[in-house]
C-alpha cells in the first residue's frame, strides 16, 4: 500500500526527577546529602532511509512516545537517560507541525538520505539535593522535578524526488513511456486511471548518464480543486526540474491536443503558481495511430508560441522516444549546474531554528517504531 500523507503525535521522554537522600554510614553520624540526579529524557530524531518508500508503517502507529528518564537515587546515584525514539522515513519527507489553533509550522524537509533531524528535544533531569549543598545550608532536603519531554503533533508528507515528472490525461501513455525508458512496471491497461500511485523510474543514457522519471495519475479539469485522482499527487511534481507533457494526438479520445495541454498546465498553475515557471517540454505520443496531422501541426505551433519544444513519439513503438530522452537530458543539464554552483543556505539548518539538525548517519539497526539506543 503507497501512503504518502499520515498525521501522528510524538512525545519525546520526561526528565527523571532528583532525589533527596542522606547518607546513612556507620560512624558517620552526620553524612551530607546524597541524592542522585534524575536522567534526562529520549528525543524523538527522523531518519531519511533509501530503503523505506512509503509512509505506511507510521500510519498503524499514530501515538508514538520516547523513553523517560529514571529517577535519581540515593548515593549519588543518577538516574539513566531514557532512550531516543528513532523513526525511519523515505527521502523526500516533510515534516509538519500541526497547532494547537489548526496553523502549521515545516520543522525539517528530509532530502538526502540518512540526514537526522531532532524533532521533539526529550526533557532534563532533575537535580538531587546533593547539587543545594552551601555553606549554609549543608543538608538540603530539595531536589527539582524534571522537566517534560516536547509533545507535538505532527504531519507527514512524502514528496518524491525526481528529476523529471510526466503530466497529462489519463490514458495518454504516461505509464507506457515510463515503462520504455526505464526497468519500472507501472500497470497499464486501455482505462482511465489505470495508474493510482506515483511511479519512479531511473533512465539510464549512454557515458554512465542517468535521471529519475516519475510517472503521477492522471489529471483531468478540476484537478486542483481534488476532482479525480492526479490532485492527490500533485506534491510529488513539486521537487521535478523538469516536466514533461504526455499529450495523446491519436484522436481515439475525441479531445483536441491543444485544449488537452491548456487544461494541465492550467491545472498545474492554480496548484502552484510558480509551476508556471518550471522548464517543460512535450511529447506528442500515439504518432503510430495517429488519424489527424493537422491537429499535430496546431499543436506544435501552439507549443512554439509558448517556447515549448514537442517530440513525435510512440511509447509503444519507441519511434521518437530516444531523442525525447536526450532532450531530457539536454535540459536538466544547466539545471543540474545551477544546483551546483548555487546550494541552498538553508539545506542543513532549521529555517525556524527551533531544531537541533544532526545529517550524520543514522544509528545502526534503528528500527521503524521502536526506541533506539542513545546515538
Amino acid at each position: 500500500m503507497f501512503v504518502d500523507e499520515v498525521e501522528i503525535r510524538v512525545a519525546a521522554g520526561d526528565g527523571g526527577r532528583g532525589c533527596i537522600a542522606f547518607r546513612r554510614e556507620k560512624f558517620v553520624p552526620r553524612g551530607g546529602p546524597s541524592g542522585g540526579d534524575g536522567g534526562n529524557g529520549g528525543s524523538v530524531f527522523f531518519v531519511a532511509s533509501p530503503h523505506i518508500n512509503t509512509l505506511i508503517s507510521l500510519r498503524f502507529h499514530p501515538e508514538l512516545s520516547a523513553q523517560r528518564g529514571e529517577h535519581g537515587m540515593g548515593s549519588n546515584c543518577h538516574g539513566r537517560n531514557g532512550k531516543h525514539l528513532v523513526l525511519k522515513v523515505p527521502v523526500g519527507t516533510v515534516v509538519i507541525e500541526v497547532l494547537e489553533d489548526g496553523e502549521t509550522v515545516e520543522l525539517a524537509d528530509l532530502t538526502r538520505k540518512n540526514q537526522r533531524v531532532r524533532i521533539a528535544a526529550g526533557g532534563q533531569g532533575g537535580r538531587g539535593n546533593a547539587r543545594f549543598v552551601t555553606s549554609t545550608n549543608r543538608a538540603p532536603r530539595r531536589a527539582d522535578p524534571g522537566m517534560p519531554g516536547d509533545v507535538k503533533r505532527l504531519r507527514l508528507q512524502l514528496k518524491r524526488l525526481a528529476d523529471v515528472g510526466l503530466v497529462g490525461f489519463p490514458n495518454a501513455g504516461k505509464s507506457t513511456l515510463i515503462a520504455r525508458i526505464s526497468a519500472a512496471k507501472p500497470k497499464i491497461a486501455d482505462y482511465p486511471f489505470t495508474t493510482l500511485t506515483p511511479h519512479l523510474g531511473v533512465v539510464a543514457l549512454s557515458d554512465d548518464r542517468s535521471f529519475v522519471v516519475a510517472d503521477v495519475p492522471g489529471l483531468i479539469e478540476g484537478a486542483h480543486r481534488g476532482l479525480g485522482l492526479g490532485h492527490q499527487f500533485l506534491r510529488h511534481l513539486e521537487r521535478t526540474r523538469l516536466l514533461v507533457h504526455v499529450i495523446d494526438v491519436c484522436g481515439a479520445s475525441g479531445r483536441d491536443p491543444v485544449q488537452d495541454f491548456d487544461t494541465i498546465q492550467r491545472e498545474l498553475e492554480l496548484y502552484r503558481p510558480e509551476f508556471a515557471g518550471k522548464p517543460a517540454i512535450a511529447a506528442a505520443n500515439k504518432m503510430d495511430s495517429v488519424s489527424d496531422l493537422d491537429a499535430v501541426d496546431r499543436l506544435e505551433a501552439h507549443l512554439a508560441a509558448r517556447q515549448i519544444p514537442m517530440h513525435r513519439i510512440s511509447a509503444v513503438t519507441g519511434e521518437g522516444v530516444p531523442a525525447l530522452l536526450e532532450a531530457m537530458w539536454q535540459h536538466l543539464l544547466p539545471l543540474q549546474a545551477d544546483a551546483a554552483a548555487n546550494p541552498d543556505p538553508d539545506a542543513d539548518v532549521d529555517a525556524n531554528d527551533r531544531l537541533d539538525v544532526d545529517h550524520g548517519a543514522a544509528p545502526d539497526g534503528a528500527d521503524d517504531v521502536e526506541p533506539e539506543s542513545e546515538p
